[in-house]
C-alpha cells in the first residue's frame, strides 16, 4: 500500500507517519521508484503499537523507542518483552514515595513482606512496587497505616485479575500485538478494575447499612 492509503487505515497523519520514519520508530517502506515507497501491514500494525504506547500509555517518544528496541530484539523473551513495556507506563509510577519522608521505611518493609510472603518473583526496585510503597507511606501520614492490613486481601483479587490479563495477551501472536495488549491492559484495565470496585462499595455499602434499593445509593461513594 503507499502511505496515502497506510496514513487512511491507521488514522496516523502522512507527515506523522514520516517523522516515526526519520526517529527509526517505523521502519522505511520498499522503494518502488525514488519517490514512492510499498508498506505493508507490519508498518500499519507498528503505527498502531506506537499511538497505543503515545496515548493510551502516556509514554515518550524515547520511552517508545526503547520499547520498540526491545521487541524488535530477537534474543528477548517474551517476558523482558512485557516487563519492559509494562515498567516504562507512566501510570504504574504514578505514587512514588522518597526516602526521607514519614512512613516510607515502614512501607518498604510491608511491601518486602508481602512480596515474600505470596512467593511473588518481583524485584522490590520493580516500579509497581515503588508505586505500593509511595501509596502505603501515604496511608501511613494520613493516619491510617492499618490500612495496610488489607494487602493480601487485595492481592487475593489481583492475582486471578492478572492471570485472566495473560491469557487475554497469549491469544495474540505477533510481539507487537503482545505489548500492545499490554499497554493498553494496564492503562484501562485498572480503570475498569477502579470502577467495580467502586460499584461493589455501592453494594457492600448498601447491605451493611440497611440500603434496599441500588438506584438509590448509586450516587454514593
Amino acid at each position: 500500500m503507499r502511505i496515502g492509503e497506510l496514513s487512511r487505515r491507521s488514522g496516523v497523519p502522512v507527515p506523522t507517519i514520516k517523522f516515526y520514519v526519520r526517529e527509526g520508530l517505523l521502519p522505511p517502506g520498499e522503494l518502488t521508484s525514488p519517490n514512492q515507497a510499498r508498506y505493508g501491514d507490519g508498518h500499519e500494525r507498528r503505527l498502531r503499537l506506537i499511538r497505543a504506547l503515545m496515548d493510551v500509555g502516556g509514554l515518550s517518544l524515547s520511552a517508545i523507542a526503547e520499547v520498540l528496541t526491545t521487541i524488535d530484539d530477537p534474543g528477548q523473551p517474551v517476558h523482558e518483552v512485557l516487563g519492559v513495556a509494562a515498567n516504562r507506563i507512566t501510570s504504574t509510577e504514578s505514587v512514588e514515595s522518597g526516602e526521607a519522608e514519614p512512613g516510607s521505611a515502614e512501607a518498604r518493609e510491608e511491601v518486602a513482606a508481602l512480596l515474600a510472603r505470596r512467593g511473588w518473583r518481583v524485584s522490590e526496585d520493580n516500579p509497581a512496587a515503588r508505586s505500593l510503597v509511595g501509596v502505603l507511606a501515604a496511608l501511613h501520614r494520613a493516619g491510617h497505616g492499618g490500612f495496610a492490613e488489607l494487602l493480601d486481601v487485595y492481592a487475593d483479587a489481583a492475582e486471578p485479575v492478572a492471570h485472566a490479563d495473560l491469557d487475554y495477551v497469549r491469544r495474540r501472536v505477533a510481539r507487537e500485538d503482545l505489548v500492545e495488549s499490554v499497554v493498553v491492559g494496564t492503562v484501562l484495565g485498572e480503570a475498569m478494575f477502579g470502577a467495580l470496585r467502586r460499584l461493589a462499595h455501592v453494594e457492600a455499602s448498601a447491605r451493611a447499612y440497611g440500603e434496599t434499593d441500588g438506584a438509590e445509593g448509586a450516587g454514593r461513594p
